[in-house]
């Protein structure tokens, strides 16, 4: 089971110190940082070191044994991955929402206007692995505007789909509206309407094995606070 937000307030006195190993998904990489620089001035006797990838990737080193206290993930299905394995503590909690955007050059060169222009076989499309969060979203989406497309390319996690886009290797991928904001003048994003578009819910937990459990919940508690909230707001994502 995955719980909504529930604030959470911060404090000296939670018992966290030493180092707290945070695994979350690639698309949280800019919103973290910044918010794992502030948990530690809150918290000064503790550092958090974070490891950024696809949510399939880090949820299968978790499993597998891979040290770490934290597991961020960018979907509720790698998310269970972690719990039907047992390798949580306590309800994982939803902390944030994500949207979907079309990523493109800057200035929108070719004119792409929706989902449907994705069909053109001219086009330079990537996506991300359909194990990735942002593949199997991209995979919803085209099926909700019963377009059948044919990516060039299936990337390992979505800021690799921006990364294609932004070096001019790619005319379009499907990242999040987090990422456009990321990239700055580097890309521009077109939007998916609502009724085509999916909602990203990145849910957060303890590990089972968690080293530092003190310092693991600390931070958990943090992400889901009024700081760890308007951080992320700050970066494009939107409370659950």
């Amino acid at each position: 089971m995955v719980i909504g937000l529930v604030a959470a307030s911060c404090g000296d006195d939670d018992g966290a110190s030493g180092e707290v190993v945070v695994f979350a998904a690639a698309s949280l990489t800019n919103a973290f940082t910044e918010l794992g620089d502030a948990f530690s001035e809150q918290y000064t006797g503790v550092a958090v070191t974070f490891s950024f990838a696809a949510s399939s990737e880090l949820v299968a080193q978790l499993i597998e044994g891979a040290p770490a206290d934290v597991f961020a993930s960018a979907d509720l299905n790698n998310m269970s991955k972690l719990t039907d394995a047992e390798a949580n503590t306590g309800e994982p909690v939803v902390f944030a929402n994500n949207l979907s955007q079309i990523a493109v050059a800057p200035g929108n060169p070719l004119g792409i206007t929706g989902v449907t222009d994705l069909a053109n076989d001219d086009l330079i499309l990537v996506v991300c692995a359909p194990q990735v969060p942002c593949g199997t979203y991209a995979s919803q989406i085209f099926e909700n505007a019963e377009v059948t497309v044919n990516p060039d390319s299936f990337e390992e996690s979505v800021r690799s789909v921006l990364s294609k886009v932004t070096l001019g290797e790619a005319d379009a991928g499907i990242v999040y509206a987090t990422d456009i904001t990321a990239a700055g003048d580097d890309a521009d994003g077109v939007d998916i309407p609502a009724d085509l578009n999916v909602v990203a819910e990145y849910p957060i937990s303890v590990t089972a094995e968690a080293p530092n459990a003190a310092g693991a919940q600390a931070f958990v508690d943090f992400v889901v606070s009024e700081t760890g909230q308007d951080i992320l707001a700050g970066y494009g994502f939107s409370s659950p």
